[in-house]
């Protein structure tokens, strides 16, 4: 291995620490924001017994193993969804880190401009997704607030010359494009179907996501992936609960997914053709 091949190496780990450390701090948003609380103050602690988890035990994805995932006080379980979202977002930081920088000649102030931009991204959607699912909410943090960071971060990434990223002015169009194009979809459904679809929270993602991708055929392509994801898992839940679908399914959840799918898969899809390729 060569000695560039080592700095990216190591890069790379770096990055999946990183992602770690953060999907670690992302349980906390997932676990607090639903019910107004800081996610600064006060530290982590047990849900059962309110005492602080040790800093020993606090170290993203192993501590839960070598407590045996419960609390060292009480020794009440701690779900197995921290150290797997833990996990998956270390994964999607490395991802990310291939797809955004494929060699050490990438390393600029452009392209880790850009990794922290569509980190923030992926931390939105990974949050929200849980947190939708549970609480069939999407928080504004997550949505409709981030859209001034999409805005700012393709300002900022086309200054310092990424050229993957749109310009702020495509930017403003996308969010503009995503949450109201969105909202009218919404208008017409309760039109016909004399009664509610999506919420607007999902109105509010679409907004975020335009802002980053700021293209109409990325909104489509997010929507149509959404809309036939949840369409085969409602099918599925109905056949497995014999018709039954008591519950009505967030699409948030599915916008997310679609979100991620278009940003990293395929040469046509996120940074346009040809634009990047898959680091491995």
């Amino acid at each position: 291995m060569s000695p560039l091949d080592e700095l990216y190496l190591s890069m790379e780990v770096m990055a999946g620490v990183f992602g770690a450390l953060f999907g670690s701090f992302l349980n906390v948003c997932i676990i607090r924001m639903p019910e107004d609380r800081s996610v600064a103050w006060p530290g982590s602690a047990c849900p059962h017994c309110g005492k602080p988890v040790r800093p020993y035990d606090n170290v993203p994805i192993f501590a839960w193993f070598w407590l045996g995932g419960k609390c060292r006080d009480c020794k009440t379980p701690f779900s197995a969804l921290y150290p797997t979202i833990e996990a998956l977002f270390a994964c999607l930081i490395v991802l990310l880190f291939r797809r955004v920088i494929p060699d050490v000649v990438a390393i600029d102030p452009a392209h880790l401009v850009a990794m922290v931009w569509y980190g923030w991204l992926l931390f939105a959607l990974v949050g929200l997704t849980f947190i939708d699912l549970k609480h069939k909410i999407i928080p504004d943090a997550f949505s409709i607030y981030s859209v001034p960071v999409g805005i700012a971060g393709a300002a900022l990434c086309t200054h310092l010359g990424f050229k993957y990223a749109p310009t702020w002015e495509q930017s403003v169009v996308g969010a503009a494009t995503g949450g109201l194009g969105l909202v009218a979809i919404m208008a017409l459904y309760k039109l016909v179907r004399k009664r509610e679809g999506m919420g607007l929270g999902d109105a509010k993602l679409l907004a975020l996501l335009g802002s980053y991708f700021a293209a109409i055929p990325a909104l489509l392509v997010i929507i149509v992936a959404a809309s036939v994801l949840g369409s085969i898992v409602g099918v599925g839940t109905m056949i497995y609960k014999r018709g039954s679908l008591s519950l009505a399914l967030p699409f948030g959840p599915f916008l997310a997914i679609g979100a991620v799918a278009w940003l990293f898969f395929g040469d046509q899809l996120a940074f346009g053709p040809g634009a990047l390729k898959w680091a491995f």
